[in-house]
């Protein structure tokens, strides 16, 4: 089976949220995942799936619900998914001020429509597929694209990498 990546929303976030890594990577194991690593503290799980992955997201989900008292979406993306990622940057040389929204499902053409794209001048974004692609001029912290924001918007949710991580993500699924 090939490498996957699960990306989980507000772990170990302003001291809010813990789950310490190796009990993340557990949850991983239990569910039948092999070769589990994780990056950073945030919630990046690089793994092989089990033969029957179908619900993967909701197992894990479930269990950091069951252990920890919170709940948290696990969006989940494959190498070549990933690939396409970093493929379609639509900011090249802009990657310092970069940063992609992994969404859980696709977005409506509608909700996508319904974007204000002046919400938060000089921030830019883009929608490609189950992703939002970012640049933020002057960081994250200022900026009105918040994860809330494009959930209410596009009925969905998902979860912030910077650039940095993105492709460091990718570089170690193809390891």
């Amino acid at each position: 089976m090939a490498v996957q990546l699960a990306l989980m929303r507000g772990i170990n976030v302003g001291g809010k949220n813990r789950l310490p890594m190796r009990d993340l990577a557990a949850l991983f194991e239990e569910a039948g995942c092999s070769d589990v690593r994780t990056f950073i503290q945030s919630g990046n799980v690089i793994f092989k799936p089990p033969k029957k992955a179908s619900r993967l997201g909701e197992i894990v989900a479930a269990g950091i619900a069951e252990r920890y008292g919170y709940r948290t979406p696990v969006i989940l993306r494959t190498v070549e998914q990933m690939r396409d990622v970093v493929k379609g940057n639509p900011f090249p040389g802009e990657e310092e001020r970069l940063h992609v929204m992994f969404l859980q499902d696709r977005p409506h053409p509608q909700h996508i429509g319904g974007l204000d794209p002046n919400r938060s001048v000089p921030d830019r974004f883009i929608v490609r597929d189950a992703e939002i692609y970012l640049h933020l001029p002057n960081g994250a912290g200022v900026s009105k694209l918040t994860n809330a924001w494009f959930d209410s918007k596009l009925a969905t949710v998902g979860t912030s990498r910077n650039w940095r991580t993105v492709t460091k993500l990718l570089e170690m699924m193809e390891e």
